[in-house]
């Protein structure tokens, strides 16, 4: 009942919450940024957690910080171009550098700071690894935001299907997973409760978010539907692998959940690791497929 109860939350209160704040464009979708920074702060600080059980890390505190120096360093960018002509200066790439820079500051602060070397390497890759899957993956959600042509105003749409595609994908496989998938479990060691039923909902239900775009904004997702339904394909492969992978992270560190901030559901790492791997495809597909640029 539980699950089912978090399902349905997410359902009736977490999916309109997120669209509410995507569709709430004040300063180039503000609101939405400081739900971004948020989730990679807390994600980050779980993740923490659980890779210190098994690993050498730099402090809590620096490690947290650089990764949530990339979604704030992506919303004061998306905010400039509201106020100022910036892309004229620099271009979206800035949260690549960003990046950049605190890798190069990881390691700074290990070559002065490290009293011995013993642990250095696992200390950089590990620290280095938690800004890369909390912080950096989390910008391209973030930079779908900077998306705006003659056919899109303001990217609203394009992330609220975004949206749709994953959470679709991750409830339609827990559906038909237990409704139709317990003689398909245990195909995933990482996750033996994965059914291959379930797995197939998930990509029904990820090409049923894009379909949803496709009939509802043809300007916007233009062309053939064939487009979007490999949209959905790619989407849903990304959202299950998202979800497998922080399934292998939590076995690895002998954890059950990412954290408890979310009754039924665990952590907030355990409700965004589908969009950490789902939100560079995205980006990158609709780019590809449809022309989006910067």
């Amino acid at each position: 009942m539980s699950k089912l109860a978090s399902r349905l939350g997410v359902f009736l209160v977490g999916i309109p919450v997120v669209l509410l704040l995507v569709l709430l464009n004040i300063c180039n979708h503000l609101p939405f940024h400081f739900l971004a920074i948020s989730m990679v702060l807390l994600g980050s600080m779980e993740l923490y957690d659980m890779m210190s059980r098994k690993t050498k890390l730099l402090s809590k505190p620096f490690v947290v910080s650089c990764a949530v120096f990339l979604p704030v360093v992506s919303a004061i960018y998306s905010t400039l171009t509201v106020f100022t002509d910036i892309k004229a200066v620099v271009g979206p790439e800035i949260v690549t550098y960003a990046y950049i820079v605190t890798v190069l500051v990881i390691l700074f602060a290990e070559v002065f700071t490290a009293q011995s070397f013993d642990d250095s390497i696992l200390k950089i890759a590990s620290s280095i690894f938690i800004i890369t899957y909390c912080g950096f993956l989390f910008t391209f959600v973030s930079k779908l935001t900077l998306i705006t042509d003659y056919k899109t105003k303001d990217a609203s749409i394009l992330i609220s299907i975004f949206a749709l595609m994953v959470f679709f994908c991750d409830s339609f496989a827990w559906f038909f997973g237990v409704l139709f998938g317990k003689k398909s479990r245990g195909i995933v060691k990482a996750s033996p409760n994965k059914s291959l039923v379930g797995f197939f909902g998930g990509f029904i239900g990820s090409i049923a978010a894009g379909l949803i775009g496709y009939f509802c904004w043809p300007i916007i997702f233009n062309g053939s539907i064939v487009k979007t339904i490999i949209l959905g394909i790619f989407m849903a492969a990304a959202s299950i692998i998202g979800d497998l992978a922080e399934s292998v992270f939590k076995r690895s560190t002998g954890v059950k959940d990412s954290g408890t901030l979310m009754p039924g559901r665990g952590g907030i790492l355990d409700s965004i690791d589908s969009i950490l791997m789902a939100a560079p495809v995205y980006y990158f597909l609709i780019s590809i497929l449809y022309g989006y640029g910067q």
